[in-house]
Parts: C-alpha cells; structure tokens; sequence
C-alpha cells in the first residue's frame, strides 16, 4: 500500500486490455487513430476544439506556456503552485520568462491581488501576458476552486488582454467534489492540461485542450521538447479507459481521504492541517514525539510507504485503496503511537 501519491496507482486490467489492443500509427504523423481518439475525447469532455497527447503533466504545462508566451514576457501564477515550485524551473530554462508569485488563500489568487500584478504598459517593465491556475490546488491540500473563484480571476484577466492556463492535473477531483460538471470549471481558462495517470489510474500520459491554432503550436513544441511520439496509442488507450470509466469513482478517493483525516484526528498529537475536500490529506505529527525517520518506519511496519519532511506529511488516497486499509491503518498506528509513548 502507497500514501506516497496518487501517482502510484496501477492501471486496472481493463486498461492493459486495451494498451494490448490498441490500434497504432506514427503519431508525430497523426496518424495514430488511438491517440486521435484520445485527444478528441479530452478535448470534447472539457468544451475545448482540440487536443494533444503529452507524455507528462510538466511537459503539458512547459508546451501551453511556450506556446501562450514570446521569451522576456511575465506570468502570474499563486505562490505555492506546481508548476512554479515543482517543474525544474522550466519556465526561465525553457521560456525565458519573468514570473509574479501571488500568495493566495487556499491556493486561489485574489483577483484584486492579480489586478495589482499586472504590468503596466511601460517601456521599462516586462509585458505581462498570462495567468496561470492550479486546480485541485497540491500544496493546498488538494483544495478545488469553485467556479465562481475562477470566474472572478478569468474576468481580470481578459479585463487585461491575459490569457489563462489552468493546471487541471487533477480537474476530475475538484468536478466531483463539487458535484458539476467539469466543463463548468475548464470554461474559464483559454488552455487546460489534465494528468490521466494520477486518480484516474492510467500508466502514463497527460493531455493538452484548447484552441486548434494553439494545439497546433503546442504540438511543435512537444516535438521541440523529445515529445514525438510514434506507435503511441498502447499507451493512449489506456487514458481513454481513464476518462471513460474512472472519472466517477473518484468519489471513492474521497470518501478514503476524508475517514483518513477523521481518524488520524482522534490520535493524540496529530493535527489534520488542511480542508479535506479531495484525496489528500496533510498532518503534522509532531506532537507524538516522532521524527520523519520514526514515521515512515511505522509506516513500513504496517506495511504503507510514505515520505515525510520534518513532521509534515501528505497522505493521498487513489485507485487500489479501500475503506477497510484505512480502518487497518488507522487500527495499526494507534498501537503504534501507543507503544511508543510508553
């Protein structure tokens, strides 16, 4: 068992089904009819014209920027996202480009705090051309911004001739935990890449929706980036069985996450510090007197791998995890705290 990420899951046996046999063509032709197939549906399921196989969730949000941006422009993006923190700084490596963090609240950005942002048109400042949103939000603890919320930055941003790129690496989350539509999330962003192989359980892969022109473009920069892909439908095949098949039962993740937190909250000395609205839950156990080292053995020994930073932890749930692990873990940690604190 694995609280590690959502990024672990396995694909179910429907999907190596289908990778097996998945019909295939050189993609860099197009002419691969899975991965076609692939990007229609991506691209029909989130109200985008067209779409585009990417082979991870950083190399989805490198190609849109590229493909938003010219070197030298500036992005606004909240302080605490995944592709300001987590993507090997790909943004000045690969783009040249100036970023504005924004600390938000719960991983959303005010929009008054995006107003204040914007660059003004001035011979001495760098033009500031996109906003970047994060939703379900990683480090915020896997929070889903309402449409609403993203009404409110959308508006600011084409106030102000912005293009908008959601990072929706995990938009099915926030869907169903909102109980909408996704497409009443995705209406308010020029550009969004979602990840198939987190909750949604496939082996591989991301995909890229938005205008045909900027696909076009995006699709050069995936081959700029070694993104070419041949005989790639045995891997899109499997993502097609992601959307079609395990978008709902995301609300098992959920459900998981939320009797995690519940539990862990009736052991002495660990705090739940985030809204558990999605699969994620982050704790702090310093109150029980263990370091990081401690908490992963007893982790281990209850047979789950984790990772720890100080006493901080982040404990996702996902596709391979039921209700009775959580009940066992939580039976088994409790022991452990005890014995411990003996």
């Amino acid at each position: 068992m694995d609280f590690r990420s959502d990024t672990v899951t396995w694909p179910t046996p429907e999907m190596r089904e289908a990778a097996a046999e998945a019909a295939v063509g050189d993609d860099v032709y197009g002419e691969d009819p899975t991965v076609n197939e692939l990007e229609r549906l991506a691209a029909e399921m989130l109200g985008k014209e067209a779409g585009l196989f990417v082979t991870s969730g950083t190399q989805g949000n490198a190609v849109s920027v590229l493909a938003h941006t010219q070197r030298g422009d500036e992005i606004i993006l909240e302080a605490r996202s995944h592709i300001y923190l987590n993507e090997v700084g790909g943004l000045a490596v690969l783009g040249n480009l100036m970023v504005r963090p924004i600390v938000g609240e719960l991983g959303w950005m005010r929009p008054e705090d995006i107003k204040r942002a914007i660059r003004a048109d001035n011979i001495h400042y760098p033009r500031t051309h996109l906003l970047c949103v994060e939703n379900t939000h990683n480090t915020a603890g896997g929070i889903p911004l309402t449409p609403e919320q993203l009404k409110a930055d959308w508006e600011i941003a084409k106030e102000h001739d912005l293009c908008v790129h959601l990072d929706g690496a995990r938009i099915f989350n926030a869907a169903i935990a909102l109980e909408i539509d996704v497409k009443k999330l995705t209406q308010y962003a020029d550009t969004v890449m979602i990840c198939l192989s987190k909750g949604l359980s496939a082996p591989v892969g991301s995909v890229v929706v938005g205008r045909g022109e900027f696909v076009k473009k995006a699709r050069k920069y995936r081959k700029m980036l070694g993104g070419g892909m041949r005989q790639a439908g045995i891997i899109a095949a499997p993502g097609i069985i992601a959307l079609t098949k395990m978008v709902n039962r995301l609300t098992e993740d959920h459900e998981t996450a939320r009797l995690l937190a519940e539990g862990l909250k009736k052991i002495n000395g660990i705090r739940v510090l985030n809204l558990v609205k999605t699969n994620m839950v982050n704790i702090d156990f310093a109150g029980i007197d263990w370091t990081s080292s401690d908490w992963i053995e007893a982790c281990r020994k209850l047979g789950w791998k984790t990772r720890a930073s100080g006493t901080i932890t982040r404990l996702c749930t996902h596709y391979g995890i039921d209700i009775e692990d959580i009940k066992a873990f939580i039976e088994g940690l409790n022991k452990l705290v005890y014995s411990e604190s003996l």
